[in-house]
């Protein structure tokens, strides 16, 4: 078992060495690179007490094979289905008995539903790979090793990009003409982004110096090659260290049982949030969430270094990254169990952010291009190309991708559309397979939304989460918590949330964001939290076997609650089939919000790509995901 009292100062910091240094140490480089500055800065600086929560759940080594009979029907082999596992997660420790009654689906619906979902999600790939964005070629120079920002805070990624894309040097990719720049002109890369920058250089005065900088040569494109290759490497090493690190923490550590405890801090100020993650874990949450500010999503660039101000939340930059992952790596090892962090890669920056996340060893990102779309009007031709190269990367990092379907229930009737939610499940999942992201790593999003008036309500959201646990088998399910209908009454938001976490226990989800009584009216404080991390701890340690106790009804609400919804996924799984996801966006079928193909924010950043597009750092991610899957599958 592991332990859970705190340990000494120097304990700590032992164990936070000992993780990184085996996990850097394991990750096997190229003869021409080395470990850059991806690193995690730890800190081992004594912070304050707090009373500890006493803890309900069970043991963590407390991981018994659940029941046959917990294995659903539908969970039928197929090119396009889950592997056959348990109901419950595979990512995380689940407590004795820990599971979900039993659903008698229709196997050759579900299977049906997920030859649909690829085929849709095979055009959705087919156009992503034929297109590129500003947003990826600045990925690519990130992931190269170009930092740093002008004096006026404008990333030097962008100024590149807008600089090569000024003279038509954009449609083949950043890399060749940007380092053929790089060898013509004697500079590092980051020199040469210094230069494009610098106000009173000739590169950034005069278009036709630079167009006659970064144009390929016969005599130097191999050494420009050469060249992308070795920092784009490097750059990928450093990620890879990073999931390797993270494994290295959690079998020195462990971390918290399913149902995860994932609790939000969004002060605006990162140095407050540190303070506010640290007594958040101290309290019992498995999962810290730094929301990002209102509208940094709608941005076209990732700002540069600490941040102090926000509205709504706290700016997503790697240095925050930094700050947070030190912070929550020091009360991990303190509290004897690995601390989560989660933040958002979604908005025009979807590739830029997930980048930086598996620089930094983020563990979740909320990466769903749907949410963007339906409800912040980013072109869905942006977005979609972003987003595949954002889950690659998120494959690469081994983090747990988070989706937005949980949203569509706010702006339509969470009965009426219940089918939806199911639908976009299945095409992200199809999605996410074709990025290489695997089982654990697909954190499929779904919400207790209905109106807690309406009759039965409880017994429809079981059927909701239980189809949902059902149809994705292994996968470390996020349930959202009420909001729609949260009012100012917080002892009727607390029965609600109450109900909330026993659905989620009941049913098996993998990850629960807890839901606050005071939703409806401010930013959670310290106490809101410990009340609602209490009140969840009681109620999963109480139910933890429920779920295998259990057994539906055959013919009851529930049984028959869920084939409607999965009946009506189908048909509009069939529908999509035909017209094309974008068809179906812009037609108002999730959500009930339009989009049109052409519209929204970011299409001016898309470009087809030419014939001699060329990408580096795709390469060594395809060969490094191969190598990873040879690795654990052994």
């Amino acid at each position: 078992m592991k332990p859970n009292g705190r340990g000494s100062r120097n304990q700590s910091c032992e164990l936070i060495s000992r993780a990184t240094e085996t996990a850097f140490a394991a990750v096997e480089h190229q003869p021409s690179t080395e470990l850059g500055t991806g690193a995690p800065t730890q800190s081992c600086a004594e912070s304050g007490e707090s009373r500890p929560l006493h803890l309900l759940r069970l043991p963590q080594n407390a991981v018994p094979s659940p029941p046959p009979e917990a294995v659903p029907a539908a969970a039928t082999a197929d090119s396009h289905a889950m592997p056959d596992s348990p109901v419950i997660s595979t990512f995380a420790p689940t407590a004795a008995g820990f599971g979900c009654p039993a659903l008698s689906l229709d196997a050759a619906v579900v299977h049906n539903c997920r030859q649909l979902a690829a085929k849709i999600a095979s055009e959705v790939t087919a156009f992503s790979e034929a297109h590129s964005t500003v947003a990826i070629e600045r990925t690519v120079l990130r992931l190269c090793g170009i930092t740093g920002a002008t004096a006026a805070g404008v990333p030097l990624v962008n100024v590149v990009v807008a600089a090569l894309e000024q003279v038509g040097e954009l449609g083949n990719g950043i890399a060749l003409p940007f380092f053929s720049a790089a060898v013509a002109l004697d500079l590092t890369p980051q020199q040469l982004a210094d230069v494009l920058a610098d106000d009173a250089s000739a590169l950034s005065t005069d278009p036709l110096a630079l167009h006659a900088a970064v144009q390929i040569r016969a005599d130097t494109a191999d050494r420009a090659r050469a060249l992308a290759h070795q920092y784009a490497q490097t750059g990928i090493d450093q990620i890879v260290a990073q999931r390797a690190a993270r494994k290295q923490f959690l079998r020195d550590l462990g971390e918290g049982n399913q149902p995860l405890c994932y609790v939000i801090v969004a002060t605006g100020n990162i140095f407050e949030d540190v303070v506010q993650a640290r007594v958040a874990a101290r309290q019992g949450a498995d999962v810290i969430a730094v929301i990002r500010s209102t509208g940094q999503s709608l941005l076209d660039y990732v700002p540069e270094g600490t941040t102090t101000e926000g509205y709504g939340g706290t700016y997503a930059t790697q240095a925050n990254f930094a700050l947070m992952r030190a912070a929550l790596d020091e009360v991990g090892a303190e509290l004897g169990r690995y601390i989560r962090l989660c933040n958002y890669a979604s908005g025009l920056c979807m590739p830029e952010i997930a980048c930086l996340g598996g620089l930094e060893r983020l563990d979740m990102m909320l990466n769903d291009a749907l949410y963007g779309i339906l409800f912040r009007d980013i072109n869905m031709q942006r977005t979609l190309c972003d987003q595949r190269v954002s889950r690659r990367l998120s494959a690469l990092a081994g983090l747990i991708i988070n989706t937005g379907e949980d949203n569509y229930l706010t702006t339509a009737d969470a009965v009426d559309a219940a089918h939806t939610v199911v639908a976009s499940t299945l095409i992200n999942e199809a999605l996410g397979r074709a990025c290489s992201l695997q089982t654990e790593q697909l954190g499929l999003g779904h919400a207790m939304e209905i109106d807690p008036l309406r009759p039965n309500m409880l017994l429809y959201e079981i059927a909701h989460a239980a189809l949902i646990r059902a149809l994705f088998p292994g996968a470390p399910l996020k349930y959202m918590p009420p909001t729609k209908h949260m009012t100012g009454n917080v002892l009727r938001g607390h029965v609600q949330d109450a109900l909330f976490n026993l659905v989620t226990v009941l049913t098996g989800q993998g990850i629960c964001l807890l839901g606050m009584p005071t939703e409806a009216m401010h930013t959670p404080h310290v106490h809101d939290r410990y009340w609602a991390l209490e009140s969840a701890q009681l109620i999963f340690g109480g139910a933890a076997a429920l779920g295998s106790e259990l057994q539906f009804r055959p013919g009851g609400v529930i049984e028959q609650r869920c084939k409607q919804v999965l009946e009506k996924a189908y048909e509009l799984l069939q529908n999509l089939a035909t017209t094309g996801l974008m068809d179906g966006l812009s037609r108002g079928l999730f959500a009930d919000i339009k989009r049109s193909r052409d519209g929204g924010r970011g299409l001016d950043g898309v470009f087809a790509r030419g014939p001699a597009y060329w990408d580096p750092t795709g390469e060594i991610i395809d060969k490094q995901l191969q190598l990873i899957s040879q690795q654990e599958a052994g």
